[in-house]
């Protein structure tokens, strides 16, 4: 009986196997996989993947890297202590290094696919979408050749044939000139596919591959420039590094050409919207509807927010129970932000006699600066979230002939005179997790309700591009190609948002529009990359530990304490060398462009090592 059972189980089942479509049966599509025909072919699946790219977009100091932001001279590191090699190293060989031809391949491989398979999305969204992928590469190309000089150009994609000899895949570098060419063409040739987007700020658009092209080749000029003036000029006899100097008006041209355009015809404009200066310049970051944002990297809080509200608010202010105050920014960059009347930023702490000047108020040393310092910096008597930053290192005690400067260990603590001795905020020297140069950042930090706490966190965004580098782009390609006036009136433009009279530089200088860009652009990662290409960084960063440029400086305030006389509770200041801060920044001539790893060198013998390494 079993036996019969069994044969008819066995006919069921081969008469189904006849009956079934083999086809459908063997070809069904699977469940959680998407093919290339679904994804190609469908916008808000390749809208998903383009996410993705434009979320790899690549930064050194960018994209609130609160590290690398303290790896220069605009600040220090004030957190962990397991971190201070940040104020204590020296640039190595490899420092910036950046060979992501990973990225370069999975773009690629999306333009050979979105060629392939999409065949029914509407002609013009295929262009929009080849336009950004391509925008997406020159943004990677720029970073290539910004730190590494000419490198391998491959627009499609390398496929090993098995055949035993891989020469064929080993491109050589290019010459640096022609990755800034390669970088123009593309972002020309797209520029127009793209104005469908002209109204978003998170996707490339015309003026935002204009913005591009506006710094790319301002980068190019001033390489072709200041790179042979230098005494001996950094090249390779391949040109992968140094561009020739006959180009660098070529270049100027065509950063002041895209420049213009945005300017002209971008329908953006320098953020004024608070009658403040100083809060008008913090809120430009802040606000979302800000039309000075060319292109932004965008965080919200319930999908993709960041933390560098909770890693920087100054410690009395944060919501969580931890926090760390990482960055701090220095005396140096404060001192670069001028007074409205024109003259320079170094503040006055000492008379000429060498004595302190004494200060009714903490803000007094501070009266009468450029408005972006307030909008950057947190300093000592301000405010934020419209909360008190308590920010005194101590008291100074009068004993006849000079000042005992005197600092608590405990922050908040008060004076035996039973006014503060030290502040909530520090400073305090060689402390962790609070101020050690004098000062906070306000630049980039959240004032909304949760953004210190860990669990919420900050989706305020990054600026890749903003109106007021565009300014200042412009401003740098005119004077380099003589156009003074243009020059000028371009960086009295900026001036004026922040501050300063009408015209208030009149015979402009190169020396002028390089601190317009360290101040404007504090924290935007552009400084490290301007030293560089003007060929000063080993000037500036000299590993002199008794350079005022090389080495990092804070300043303390302290309260008064002499009893019955009119300086009693007023405020003087002192300058100092953080404790922390070990290392003057040294820059030396092999960091200007890093050095190709071993490894990449190893499986392209048609590469060329960079100088000096």
């Amino acid at each position: 009986m079993k036996y019969t059972i069994l044969r008819i189980l066995l006919l069921t089942c081969f008469i189904s196997i006849l009956s079934c479509n083999h086809n459908e049966y063997l070809q069904r599509d699977p469940k959680n996989i998407i093919g290339d025909e679904q994804l190609w072919n469908d916008p808000e699946l390749i809208k998903s993947l383009m996410a993705n790219y434009y979320d790899r977009l690549p930064s050194l100091h960018g994209v609130f890297n609160d590290g690398g932001m303290t790896e220069m001279d605009n600040a220090m590191w004030s957190g962990h202590f397991d971190s201070n090699w940040r104020n204590d190293f020296q640039y190595g060989d490899d420092y910036g290094r950046y060979w992501d031809y990973g990225f370069i391949r999975d773009i690629n491989l999306a333009l050979d696919n979105l060629e392939e398979y999409s065949t029914e999305i509407d002609e013009d969204q295929k262009n929009l979408f080849n336009a950004e992928l391509r925008f997406i590469r020159a943004f990677v190309y720029f970073e290539l050749v910004k730190r590494m000089g000419g490198v391998p150009i491959v627009t499609e994609q390398l496929i090993y044939d098995f055949n035993g000899d891989p020469e064929y895949l080993q491109i050589p570098r290019a010459k640096e000139a022609e990755v800034y060419d390669f970088i123009y063409q593309e972002l020309e040739d797209i520029k127009d596919n793209l104005a469908s987007n002209n109204g978003s700020k998170t996707r490339a658009n015309t003026f935002i591959a204009l913005a591009l092209e506006s710094r790319a080749m301002l980068y190019a000029g001033s390489i072709a420039k200041y790179n042979n003036l230098m005494d001996s000029p950094i090249t390779l006899p391949g040109e992968e590094v140094g561009i020739p100097a006959g180009r660098a008006t070529e270049f100027y041209n065509r950063s002041l050409t895209a420049s213009q355009e945005i300017l002209q015809n971008g329908n953006y404009t320098l953020y004024d919207e608070n009658p403040d200066r100083g809060m008008n310049f913090y809120e430009m970051l802040m606000d979302k509807n800000s039309n000075e944002i060319i292109f932004a990297k965008d965080f919200v809080t319930e999908l993709k927010p960041h933390r560098f509200t909770f890693l920087n608010i100054p410690r009395s202010l944060s919501e969580d129970n931890e926090f760390h105050t990482n960055v701090t920014p220095s005396l140096n960059l404060v001192e670069s932000f001028d007074y409205l009347d024109g003259s320079d930023g170094e503040l006055n702490f000492h008379d000429a006699n060498g004595d302190p000047i004494v200060y009714d108020e903490l803000t007094g040393i501070f009266e009468n600066k450029d408005a972006r310092l307030y909008g950057t910096v947190i300093y000592p008597g301000t405010t934020f979230k419209s909360a008190p930053v308590e920010m005194q290192a101590g008291v100074a005690v009068w004993d006849g002939t000079g000042y005992s400067y005197q600092s608590s260990q405990n922050l908040g603590e008060n004076y035996s005179d039973g006014d503060l001795w030290t502040g909530a905020d520090g400073p305090q020297d060689n402390a962790q997790n609070v101020s050690n140069s004098g000062f906070y950042l306000r630049k980039f930090l959240s004032n909304a309700s949760g953004a210190s706490l860990r669990g919420v966190a900050a989706e305020n965004w990054w600026p890749w591009f903003r109106l007021g580098e565009i300014y200042l782009n412009a401003a740098e390609a005119s004077f380099e190609i003589g156009q003074m006036d243009i020059a000028t009136n371009y960086v009295n433009t900026i001036r004026k948002r922040a501050g300063f009279p009408e015209n208030s530089i009149e015979n402009i200088t190169i020396e002028d529009i390089r601190n317009e860009r360290r101040v404007e652009l504090a924290f935007e990662d552009h400084r490290f990359f301007d030293l560089k290409r003007w060929r000063i960084a080993h000037e500036i960063w000299n590993g002199d530990e008794n350079s005022e440029q090389a080495v990092v400086y804070g300043l303390y305030p302290y309260r008064v304490v002499r009893p019955g006389h009119p300086d009693n509770n007023k405020y003087i200041y002192n300058k100092l060398r953080p404790t922390r801060f070990r290392r003057a920044r040294l820059f030396r001539l092999a960091n200007y462009y890093s050095s190709i790893d071993q490894g990449v060198l190893n499986n392209n013998p048609k590469l060329v090592r960079n100088p000096f390494h």
